[in-house]
């Protein structure tokens, strides 16, 4: 009852080939509640390996042309970061001139835009009620709302595929906060994504269908906009953290709050 309550207020996000991973054999489709998935992992190879590299994630234009290159390069940036505090979580994170067992890609082939003028009613809607005192959630208006396509892979030393995911998602009404940028729900669903990507080479296994796991002080930290584990994963920038959390609260855009990565780290999309 629950899957149906909040895929009633769903948007559909297609799960398509993208053309960008070295393979596609063996991919298995593997879902959750909300997201969709194609999957293959070499459980054995990734559970063994013990150092990870992160090549920036790329967001071509292509992919969603209504985004800005400032807003795909900070949704992009926010799927690296993201993915960089989850790996460390048992992975020692280098840097990218350092050898690596393992070294990811990620491509973002679709990004369905948000509604701006949705989302800000929406966050009007949910305002409102608030000041008067009344403190019962108010589901956002199913109208508008953003999705998220991506690719991603793990290579070993000789570049052999060692993990691949295809991810599907699209923003909902109860669990998407509404912000007012047409990148909006693809900067919130890139986390939930490196999440999921990160859990896989972490476990050696589909993300889904799963119990969560409590993350550590350090993740907590560095996901609030603290110092990372791994000096590595300063390349992507430090999160927006409480000053983040605030501003999406009240429907401000991204863009306004988060620094995206550091000025060596820029990679044209």
């Amino acid at each position: 009852m629950a899957a149906v309550f909040l895929l009633s207020g769903c948007a559909t996000a297609p799960l398509t080939k993208g053309g960008s991973l070295s393979s596609y054999d063996n991919m298995a489709p593997s879902d959750g509640v909300l997201a969709k998935s194609l999957v293959r992992v070499s459980k054995d190879y990734v559970l063994a390996a013990r150092t990870v590299r992160i090549a920036p994630a790329t967001f071509p234009k292509a992919a969603s042309p209504t985004l800005s290159q400032e807003q795909r390069g900070l949704v992009a940036n926010a799927v690296d970061r993201a993915l960089c505090i989850g790996l460390s979580e048992r992975f020692q994170v280098v840097g990218p001139d350092q050898p690596a067992d393992l070294t990811t890609r990620v491509i973002v082939t679709q990004a369905a835009p948000t509604n701006e003028v949705a989302a800000g009613a929406s966050k009007v809607v949910s305002i409102v009620p608030a000041a008067l005192g009344v403190m019962a959630p108010i589901p956002r208006l199913p109208v508008g709302l953003g999705s998220l396509t991506l690719e991603a892979e793990a290579h070993d030393r000789a570049g052999k595929q060692q993990a691949a995911m295809i991810w599907a998602r699209g923003a909902n009404s109860f669990t998407n906060s509404p912000t007012v940028s047409t990148a909006g729900d693809a900067y919130d669903l890139a986390g939930i994504f490196a999440g999921d990507f990160s859990d896989l080479l972490i476990k050696g296994e589909s993300p889904f269908g799963k119990a969560p796991s409590l993350p550590s002080f350090d993740k907590l930290g560095a996901s609030l906009g603290g110092k990372p584990k791994y000096e590595a994963c300063e390349a992507f920038g430090r999160g927006p953290g409480v000053a983040g959390m605030v501003a999406g609260g009240l429907g401000l855009p991204p863009e306004w709050s988060d620094k995206g990565a550091s000025d060596n780290n820029q990679q044209p999309k």
